[in-house]
């Protein structure tokens, strides 16, 4: 028998399948409604997959557009779960940890400390995804996170951002000439709409990380798991690589990292 994962965020909706401990073919949906996004996610992987609601042993449901659902789906009945709970569980479950700081990097981010079953919310900020569309909206008129991510890749941020090496003729610390010293603290009349966009990534994929880094040594931990589609993006991993190794922490960016807190909601009634 098959658990579901189903969560449900403010633009999309993210859908996995959890057999004997392994992931059945996850799914994104995109939809302004929580409920109609539900449906069409759990018809969609149904479909998908070929299979039957005789196979299904239980439907778990996370996220913020949980809330508008009953207690059924698609006339079948469903369990709703904390989100923080399964963004803690789907987080050890990818990486195989038993202790790590778990970041969710979705329309703003979050972070949780997950140490087995004890899993705790330590806060998040208003900073990401939506932080990077508003901007690029307003600075370089692009709204498409694609064509966001396409501009980026041909920007320079030596237009935009003031690096150590800027303001410094020798080593400060440990630090690189390279690293940001101020985001947007140096942008050039000749800093295009690429060069802007650039930046941008480059500012909420620092602030994402740091915080994440302050919270790891808060915690004790060395650990931190990267959740979310962001993950996805060249520059996200590029940023993270950097701020890893100036920093005694490990950056992981799992398999399914979209999929992190829906998996964790499939397994969360058993734990990680």
């Amino acid at each position: 028998m098959m658990t579901i994962g189903i969560d449900i965020g403010g633009s999309t909706t993210k859908i996995v399948g959890v057999h004997h401990g392994k992931i059945i073919q996850p799914l994104v949906v995109e939809a302004n409604d929580p409920v109609a996004s539900a449906s069409g996610a759990m018809g969609k992987f149904m479909s998908v997959n070929k299979l039957d609601f005789n196979t299904l042993n239980k439907i778990m449901v996370t996220g913020v557009g949980s809330s508008f659902l009953d207690d059924h789906l698609l006339g079948l009945p469903i369990v709703k779960t904390d989100e923080f709970k399964a963004l803690g569980y789907g987080g050890l479950f990818l990486t195989g940890l038993r202790k790590a700081i778990i970041v969710s990097m979705g329309t703003g981010t979050a972070y949780v400390k997950a140490h087995g079953n004890c899993i705790r919310h330590l806060g998040g900020t208003g900073v990401g995804g939506g932080t990077i569309a508003g901007l690029s909206k307003i600075m370089a008129n692009l709204s498409s996170i694609d064509s966001i991510i396409e501009a980026a890749g041909k920007g320079r941020l030596d237009l935009v951002d003031l690096s150590v090496g800027d303001i410094s003729q020798v080593l400060i610390g440990n630090l690189p000439e390279t690293i940001t010293a101020s985001n947007f603290g140096k942008v050039s009349d000749q800093a295009n709409r690429d060069d802007l966009c650039k930046a941008i990534l480059n500012m909420v994929f620092q602030v994402v990380g740091m915080m994440g880094i302050f919270a790891a040594r808060t915690e004790k931990d060395q650990d931190i798991v990267l959740s979310g589609k962001l993950v996805d993006i060249k520059q996200a991993r590029e940023t993270f690589s950097e701020l890893e190794k100036l920093h005694d922490v490990r950056f992981h960016l799992p398999e399914y990292a979209t999929y992190c807190t829906a998996i964790g909601a499939a397994i969360s009634s058993a734990g990680p």
